[in-house]
C-alpha cells in the first residue's frame, strides 16, 4: 500500500492495452511516458531524464531479449514541466523533494503558486507511484547515465554498505536499497552501494522513496555515451537477480 490509499497493482502497464515492445503513452503526474507494457509483473524498468539518452537506448536494446514493463519519460531534456512549473523528475517523489526543486528552477514564482503546483502533485503522486512501483515483492530498475562529475564517491557516504572493486571506473555502479539485491550484485566485478536506511537529506528521489516503503529498486549509473557497457550491466544484473 502506498500513501494516498493506492495499492502499488492499482495501475498496471497491463492495463493501458498495449502491444508489447510497441511504446503507446500515458500522462503521470502531468509527465508523458512512453511505455512498454509488462508480461513478468514483477519486473518494472523506468528511464525518469529525458537527456539520458545512451540509458534509453540501453534499456530498449535489453527488452528486445528480457521481458518486463518499463515508463520511459519522453523528450531529450533533463527536467519536465509540471503543474506550469520546471521540474527534475526524479526530485517529486515526497513534497519535500518537489519544493526544492521548484523553488531552484521557478526563482520567480511566489509562494502561492508554490503551493498550488506542490498541492496539484501531492494529489497526482500516488497514481505515479501505483504505475511504477512492480507488484509485492518485485523489483523496479531505473536506468541512469551521469556526464556532470557525479559518480559513485558522491553516494558512499550516505550508504550503508560499498562493494568497489573498480575504483578506476567510478561512473558505472549499482544502488540497491534492500540488502539481500546488494549482495547478489556485490558476488560481480561491479561497484555496487546499498541505501536502506536512509541517510542524508530527503532529496524526493525514486531511490529514496523506495527505501522507505520496502521497494526492491535498484538503479543502474553508467557515463553517458557507454552504451555497451550499459547493455553489458543490465544484462549482468539480470542475470544475478531472478525473481
Amino acid at each position: 500500500m502506498v500513501r494516498g490509499g493506492v495499492t502499488r497493482r492499482a495501475v498496471l502497464l497491463g492495463g493501458f492495452g498495449l502491444t508489447e515492445h510497441h511504446p503507446g503513452v500515458v500522462v503521470l503526474a502531468g509527465i508523458e511516458f512512453e511505455t512498454l507494457p509488462a508480461k513478468r509483473r514483477r519486473r518494472t524498468y523506468v528511464r525518469i531524464h529525458g537527456n539520458e539518452t545512451t540509458a534509453r537506448e540501453a534499456l530498449l536494446q535489453h527488452l528486445k531479449k528480457r521481458t518486463g514493463g518499463a515508463l520511459i519519460v519522453r523528450g531529450r531534456k533533463r527536467n519536465v514541466t509540471v503543474a506550469g512549473g520546471q521540474l527534475d523528475p526524479n526530485r517529486m517523489f515526497t513534497r519535500e523533494g518537489a519544493e526544492r526543486s521548484y523553488r531552484q528552477l521557478n526563482p520567480s514564482w511566489d509562494q502561492a503558486a508554490l503551493g498550488k503546483a506542490l498541492d496539484w502533485l501531492d494529489a497526482e503522486r500516488p497514481k505515479l507511484l501505483a504505475a511504477l512501483l512492480p507488484a509485492q515483492g518485485g523489483l523496479l530498475v531505473a536506468v541512469h547515465n551521469n556526464s556532470d562529475g557525479y559518480s559513485v564517491s558522491d553516494e558512499i557516504p550516505i550508504s550503508d554498505r560499498t562493494h568497489l572493486p573498480k575504483p578506476g571506473e567510478p561512473h558505472e555502479f549499482f544502488l540497491a536499497t534492500t540488502a539481500g539485491d546488494y549482495e547478489k550484485l556485490a558476488r560481480g566485478g561491479y561497484n555496487v552501494v546499498l541505501q536502506s536506511g536512509l541517510k542524508g537529506e530527503e532529496d524526493g528521489s525514486l531511490s529514496r522513496t523506495c527505501a522507505r516503503l520496502g521497494v526492491r529498486y535498484v538503479n543502474l549509473e553508467v557515463g553517458h555515451g557507454k552504451l555497451e557497457m550499459q547493455v553489458r550491466m543490465l544484462e549482468f544484473l539480470e542475470k544475478t537477480i531472478r525473481e
